[in-house]
């Protein structure tokens, strides 16, 4: 029986999250706000516009919210050469599509931005598809992403492991059904992961890639040999 791994990648995979808090602070500086980098942090992983609503909330002058978007994503352009893979990411991918997982990625990146993640992870041979911010009308904590990385790769949710580093990470997974794994990689405290859904917590990559024998992909394992 086919069973799938789902991804986030930015922070779980990829050692970008202060990149992008450092640049949403200085794009929010940009346009007169002061917004704590602390906030931020807790924000990263919401689409971008979903993330400068969270952070200003609904009396913001909205007309500034596209320049704020383009400011971020200008000042993390900066970095897209030096992207750093969190410890083992590739060395994970390849070992769960080597054990007959169907890896694919859910993401909020799109364009270069993603494309930039995917060098960085280098584990192209092992990533089946991918669910960007492209595909889908809602990002996370919403399921869609999660929901559209299943049906990329054709498996149901009681047979899926989702992996990400954020509580909208995990509330995404768990209002699509799908048992998942928060990485402490990210900066999130690991009770955060857990009240927000985790069913585990691994310190990065290379400690969930020890742990591949227990927790919630032993447990799907079992699920589709049995």
């Amino acid at each position: 029986m086919e069973r799938a791994a789902v991804f986030d990648v930015d922070g779980t995979l990829v050692d970008t999250n202060h990149l992008h808090v450092v640049s949403w602070w200085e794009a929010f500086r940009q346009a007169g706000h002061r917004v704590a980098m602390h906030d931020i942090h807790r924000a990263v992983g919401l689409p971008g516009g979903d993330l400068v609503a969270h952070l200003l909330g609904d009396d913001r002058d909205r007309d500034q919210d596209d320049a704020v978007k383009a400011a971020h994503q200008a000042l993390y352009a900066a970095y897209s050469d030096r992207l750093a893979p969190l410890p083992q990411a590739g060395q994970l991918l390849r070992t769960l599509c080597r054990s007959g997982w169907t890896v694919v990625l859910a993401t909020s990146a799109s364009g270069t931005e993603l494309a930039a993640l995917r060098r960085a992870v280098d584990a192209d041979d092992a990533i089946s598809a991918m669910a960007s911010a492209d595909d889908v009308a809602q990002g996370k904590p919403a399921p869609e992403p999660v929901q559209q990385a299943l049906e990329l790769a054709g498996v149901p949710a009681e047979r899926a492991v989702f992996v990400g580093d954020t509580v909208w990470d995990m509330r995404a997974a768990r209002r699509a059904g799908v048992l998942c794994v928060g990485l402490l990689c990210g900066g999130i405290p690991r009770a955060d992961l857990v009240e927000a859904g985790a069913h585990a917590v691994h310190d990065d990559p290379a400690d969930l890639l020890s742990a591949l024998h227990t927790g919630p992909f032993a447990e799907i394992a079992r699920r589709t040999t049995s």
